[in-house]
This record gives structure tokens, C-alpha cells and sequence, in this order.
């Protein structure tokens, strides 16, 4: 198979699991803390790797693994903190249009740090329609966008340490690991990371009675789908396509996550919606701007 359609497939299918996660989220949370759910999805994935790659996987150099720890601590801990914190400021809507400006963060840390030439038009017009889009499927049960600072700069800080976790993962990458051992030490790092909070919060064991088969189910599906898995085939498709051209199918995530509300939770779609869903995957579209990503790629190597 062709890498380039390897990796777009890679990157279909994660952002189609990761879409649909809010589902087994927004059902956990009836018996479960967000920090509990958070580490109990990443341990599941951690320990799901090894069971696949049981073999150690030793670092080259001391300062490789100050990356493993950079990446660790931006997509796991910080990301995911950050993003559960600024639901409990701000409306959904929210941070849902803000997170989606990721890719816009990704572009700017592949021109500072791996040295990338600066994208095309084709990139900012993709951009500006996806944003658009987005506002659509976002504020469609909304009345007003209303802002909320705590919460939608939580949000920001959300998309940006997404951003510089794809952009590190794209450095290690060189490193020449292979991709499980690679995402295993990330997990690792980032679960590290995760102990202060738990220590602080006094995050409790979850009880025997909150195992119901449903809670089971989910957060399995969370840990070894959602985390284990769709990491690792994001880290490969950030591999063969480059941070930005990978990092623009997160503009698909409200689509994915609109359509799964209408076939699991039988919720209606209007126009507005519909005209958000076809300005995304356009948007998607016209910013793989595949003849600058090849220049890019050619320098994402550089020294950092």
C-alpha cells in the first residue's frame, strides 16, 4: 500500500474513534470523577502495549528521552486537564470551536521548531472554511457564543499543547523507534505526570459497585481504543504525512461526533449542521496541501 494513503487512512480512522469517545465519556461521568476516567484509560493503554511489544526498548541518548517526557506531559496530562477543566468553565460549544484551532498551533511550531516553510494559501482558506464549520455544528443548539475566559482560555491552552505534543511526537519519530515502544513511553511519561494532580486531589480507587458491565465496556473501549490504539496511529500518521497535514483531520472530529449523536443517541441534525458538516470536510480538503507538506517534510528533521 501507498504510505500517503496509509497514513490518511491511519488518521480517518483515529479521529473516527476519537469522535465517538464523548459518548463513553458522558457515560462514565455518571459514576466517575474525570481524573479517575483519565488515568484509568491511559493505565489501560499502557498496559495493553506492553502486552503487545513486551520487549524494553532502551533510549539512545539521555537527551531523547527529555522528548519523551516533553510529549508525555503536553498529550497526555496537560491535554487532556486542560480540556476536561475548561468544560467545567465554559459551554461544550466552546471549547469544542476552540480546540479545533490545533492545526493552526501545529503550523506555527512546525515553522519555529523543525524549521517548515510556511504553508500555501490553500492551508489559511481550508482553515478560515473548517473554522467556520465548525462554528456551525457548534453553536447549532446554541443561542449565542457566550464567553466565558477561564474556561476558553483553558481550552486554548488545550489546542496549543496538542499542537506542540504532534510537533514532538514528529521529532521523536526521527529518533528511529519503532511506533508502539515509542507511544508506550509517552504513556509512561504521561501517567508520571498525572501523579502530582492525583496526590493533590485525592483522587479515590473507583468501588466494586461502580464495575457495572456498561462502565466496563466503556472504559475499555476508551483505554484500549481511544488511547492505546488510536495514539499509536496517530503518532504513524504524524510519522508519514507530517504534523500539519495530519493534525487538519482533527477539523472532523464535530462532524464525526455529529453524525454518532445521530445514530446512537438519535439526536436531529439541522440545515445549519448539515452546512457545517460539508464546510469541514471542504475545508479539510483544500488545506492538505500535499506539494508544501513534501517541502516540509524534507526539513522536519532538522536540528531542535
Amino acid at each position: 500500500m501507498n504510505e500517503q494513503i496509509k497514513g490518511h487512512m491511519l488518521a480517518c480512522m483515529t479521529i473516527l474513534i476519537w469522535g465517538t469517545t464523548f459518548i463513553s465519556t458522558k457515560v462514565l461521568l455518571r459514576d466517575f470523577t474525570p481524573l479517575q476516567i483519565l488515568f484509568t484509560r491511559f493505565m489501560i493503554g499502557y498496559l495493553a502495549l506492553w502486552a503487545v511489544a513486551p520487549r524494553l526498548t532502551r533510549v539512545k541518548e539521555k537527551k531523547e528521552e527529555l522528548y519523551f517526557l516533553a510529549a508525555g506531559l503536553c498529550g497526555v496530562t496537560l491535554y487532556f486537564l486542560m480540556e476536561n477543566l475548561a468544560l467545567t468553565y465554559t459551554q461544550a460549544s466552546n471549547v469544542g470551536i476552540i480546540v479545533a484551532v490545533s492545526p493552526f498551533f501545529t503550523m506555527f511550531f512546525g515553522i519555529w521548531l523543525l524549521k517548515q516553510k510556511r504553508p500555501g494559501v490553500r492551508f489559511f482558506i481550508g482553515f478560515l472554511i473548517a473554522m467556520t464549520g465548525i462554528l456551525c455544528i457548534s453553536l447549532e443548539g446554541s443561542q449565542n457564543l457566550a464567553l466565558n475566559p477561564k474556561g476558553d482560555l483553558l481550552a486554548l491552552g488545550a489546542a496549543i499543547v496538542w499542537a506542540l505534543y504532534s510537533t514532538i511526537t514528529k521529532k521523536i519519530s526521527s529518533f528511529g523507534y519503532t511506533t508502539i515502544p515509542m507511544t508506550r513511553r509517552i504513556f509512561f511519561y504521561g501517567l508520571l505526570c498525572m501523579l502530582p494532580v492525583i496526590m493533590l486531589s485525592g483522587m479515590e480507587l473507583p468501588k466494586v459497585e461502580q464495575l457495572t458491565g456498561l462502565n466496563i465496556a466503556n472504559i475499555l473501549f476508551l483505554g484500549l481504543g481511544a488511547s492505546a490504539m488510536c495514539f499509536v496511529s496517530w503518532n504513524s500518521a504524524v510519522r508519514i504525512l507530517g504534523t500539519v497535514q495530519t493534525s487538519v483531520y482533527i477539523y472532523a472530529v464535530p462532524v464525526v461526533t455529529t453524525l454518532a449523536s445521530v445514530w446512537i443517541l438519535k439526536e436531529t441534525v439541522t440545515i445549519v449542521g448539515v452546512l457545517g458538516i460539508v464546510m469541514i470536510v471542504l475545508g479539510l480538503l483544500l488545506s492538505q496541501n500535499r506539494k508544501g507538506e513534501r517541502v516540509w517534510r524534507k526539513t522536519e528533521n532538522a536540528s531542535w
